[in-house]
C-alpha cells in the first residue's frame, strides 16, 4: 500500500494551481446553458394546482382585465372570442390556454457567436445578470447613479464569466443618457463588448423596434424574421392591468418573430393578496393574458411565462425580497407554468440588503434555489441585484456570480456509473488509509468539486497574513481584475459601421429628452 500523504510543499503548490486555474476563470469559457439532471420539485398536490387554476379563471371571466390604449390588441383578443366591454376583457375558461397551444415549449435564441446561443425551456437553465437597478455600488465609490460606462463594464463582466450564459438586458440604468436615446447605446453595448444573447428595450414600442432593427444588422434580416435573437422583458401593470406601452412592445417583438418575457411583478398585500395562494391565482390569470398576446400577433412565436411574486413588510409598506414565502410560490408558479408547457422565468438572486453581506447572501440563496427547485429556465437577476433592485453592486455580481457557478455543479445531480461508484479506489486504499493520492482521486480531482474564485478555505493563519479580507472585498479585487483582463470578441467591421451609422441618425433624428 503507498503512502498517500501530501508534504506541506506540495499542498501549498497545489492551492497555487488552484488558484492560477481560478483566475484563467476571468475568460474562461464555460457551457452555453445548463441541461439540468435535477428534477423541478413538486410543492402541492393536483388538487390544489386546480383550485388555484380554477380561481384563476374566475378571475378572468368574472373580474376580467383592463387592456388600456392599444386598440389593435382589444381587437385581438375580441376575434379570439374574449368579452370587451370598452377595456375590459373577460375571458371564458378554456379560451387563453387553447390560444397558447401555439406558443413553442422551448426554442431558442441565437446569440451573435453561435457557441453561445441558449435554448430556453424544457430541462434547461440560463443565468442572466440582474436588470433595471438606477443605481450602481462598490465598495470605492459607494452608491451612486448608473452611467454608460457602468453598463459597459457589467456587460464586459457577464461576457467573462464562464457561469453566467446571457449578456442580461438594462443591467443597469445608464443615467448619464437621454431617457429616448440611451436604448441605442445599451444595445449597442450587447453588441460590441459580447458575443451572448441579449434583451432590448421595452419602455417604448418604437424603442422596441430600434433593437430589433440593431438586431437585423448584426445578425441578418432573414435570420431574424426566422429566428429569436432578442427578446423583450415586459411587466404587468398589476393589479389586473396591462397598459397600452407593454401591450404595443409586446406585439412589436413577436410581430418580428422575436421572444417577449411576460412578467407580473406582485407585492402580496399591496399589488395582490396578501395571501400567496391568491397572489399565484392572480399572477396565472395576468400572465396568461400577455402571453396569449403574442400568440395573437404572431402564432408560434417566442414567449416565456414569468413571475415575481415578491412580499412586503405590512409593518411599514416597504417590499421586501428573497423572502421565504414568495420563495414557496415560485415552487407553485413553476407547476402551473408546466402544465401550460411554457418556458420558465422565475425567482433569481434578490435581496433587500444595502451591502454585499450576510443579508444579502441569506436572501439570494432563499431566493435563487426557489428558482432551481421551481425548475425555471430563463433566470433573470441571477447577479448583481441589490437594495430592493435599486442598486446594482459590482461585488456583489461577482459573489452572485460565483454561487451561479457552484449551481452548475448543483443542477448536475449525481452520476452513477463505474467511476463514480469508486469501487477500484476503495479497492485500493483498503481499511483504515485515506483516499487523498490514490489513482481514482488523482484521476477525478481536478473535476470532482466545484471550484470558487471568491471564496476563502485556507487555514486562519493563512488567511490572516494574506490581509484578513471578507468575502466582499475578495469581490473587490475580483471584479477590477476581470475588467484588467477583458478583450472584446471579434465583430465584423461592416457590422460595426453599420450599428454606428444606424445610432448616428436615430440620435440626429431626435432631440434629447430627458423624461
Amino acid at each position: 500500500m503507498n503512502d498517500n500523504r501530501i508534504a506541506p510543499s506540495r499542498t501549498r503548490s497545489a492551492r497555487a494551481q488552484k488558484r492560477k486555474r481560478s483566475d484563467r476563470a476571468a475568460s474562461a469559457s464555460g457551457p452555453a446553458y445548463i441541461t439540468r439532471r435535477l428534477a423541478p420539485f413538486d410543492a402541492i398536490d393536483e388538487e390544489s394546482l386546480q383550485r388555484i387554476e380554477a380561481t384563476a379563471d374566475r378571475i378572468l371571466a368574472e373580474v376580467g382585465i383592463e387592456l388600456r390604449d392599444d386598440d389593435e390588441a382589444v381587437a385581438l383578443f375580441r376575434r379570439a372570442g374574449a368579452h370587451v366591454d370598452s377595456s375590459r376583457l373577460r375571458f371564458e375558461p378554456g379560451l387563453l390556454r387553447s390560444i397558447l397551444r401555439s406558443a413553442p415549449s422551448e426554442f431558442t435564441q441565437h446569440a451573435r457567436n453561435p457557441a453561445r446561443s441558449v435554448r430556453i425551456g424544457g430541462n434547461h437553465v440560463v443565468f442572466v445578470p440582474a436588470y433595471g437597478a438606477p443605481f450602481v455600488m462598490d465598495l470605492d465609490g459607494g452608491r451612486r447613479y448608473g452611467t454608460i460606462k457602468d453598463f459597459r463594464n457589467f456587460v464586459r463582466l457577464a461576457y467573462a464569466n464562464p457561469w453566467l450564459h446571457h449578456s442580461g438586458g438594462t443591467v443597469c440604468e445608464p443615467v448619464d443618457l437621454p431617457v429616448n436615446k440611451r436604448h441605442l447605446d445599451m444595445i449597442d453595448a450587447h453588441i460590441r463588448f459580447s458575443d451572448r444573447a441579449f434583451l432590448g428595450s421595452v419602455t417604448a414600442p418604437e424603442r422596441a423596434e430600434d433593437c430589433i432593427d440593431m438586431a437585423r444588422i448584426a445578425f441578418g434580416a432573414d435570420f431574424v424574421d426566422s429566428n429569436c435573437v432578442i427578446m423583450g422583458n415586459v411587466n404587468v401593470n398589476s393589479p389586473l392591468v396591462w397598459d397600452g406601452t407593454a401591450t404595443k412592445v409586446i406585439r412589436t417583438y413577436a410581430r418580428a418573430n422575436q421572444g417577449a418575457v411576460i412578467v407580473p411583478f406582485l407585492l402580496g398585500g399591496a399589488m395582490a393578496p396578501v395571501t400567496s395562494a391568491g397572489a399565484i391565482a392572480q399572477a396565472l390569470a395576468e400572465t396568461m393574458v400577455g402571453c396569449a398576446l403574442t400568440q395573437l400577433e404572431r402564432p408560434g412565436a417566442p414567449v416565456v411565462f414569468g413571475n415575481f411574486l415578491s412580499s412586503m413588510s405590512l409593518r411599514s409598506g416597504s417590499p421586501t425580497f428573497g423572502t421565504p414565502e414568495p420563495a414557496v410560490g415560485s415552487l407553485v408558479i413553476g407547476q402551473l407554468a408546466r402544465r401550460l408547457g411554457l418556458p420558465l422565468r422565475c425567482a433569481g438572486a434578490f435581496t433587500n440588503s444595502k451591502l454585499p453581506d450576510a443579508q444579502a447572501t441569506q436572501e439570494s440563496v432563499m431566493s435563487m434555489l426557489s428558482a432551481i427547485h421551481c425548475g425555471a429556465n430563463f433566470i433573470l437577476h441571477s447577479a448583481g441585484f441589490l437594495d430592493g433592485l435599486l442598486s446594482m453592486s459590482y461585488e456583489k455580481f461577482m459573489i452572485d456570480a460565483d454561487f451561479c457557478g457552484a449551481l452548475h455543479s448543483y443542477l448536475k445531480g449525481i452520476a452513477v456509473d463505474d467511476n463514480s461508484l469508486g469501487f477500484d479506489a476503495v479497492s485500493e486504499v483498503g481499511p483504515g488509509n485515506h483516499f487523498l493520492g490514490c489513482q481514482h482521486t488523482m484521476r477525478n480531482y481536478e473535476t470532482a468539486f466545484f471550484d470558487s474564485s471568491i471564496a476563502d478555505n485556507e487555514p486562519f493563519q493563512t488567511w490572516l497574513e494574506a490581509g484578513g479580507q471578507d468575502c466582499a472585498a475578495r469581490a473587490n479585487a475580483r471584479w477590477k481584475a476581470v475588467l484588467a483582463q477583458y478583450e472584446a470578441p471579434a465583430l465584423d467591421v461592416s457590422v460595426s459601421e453599420a450599428l454606428s451609422d444606424f445610432i448616428a441618425r436615430k440620435k440626429d433624428a431626435m432631440p434629447d429628452k430627458w423624461h
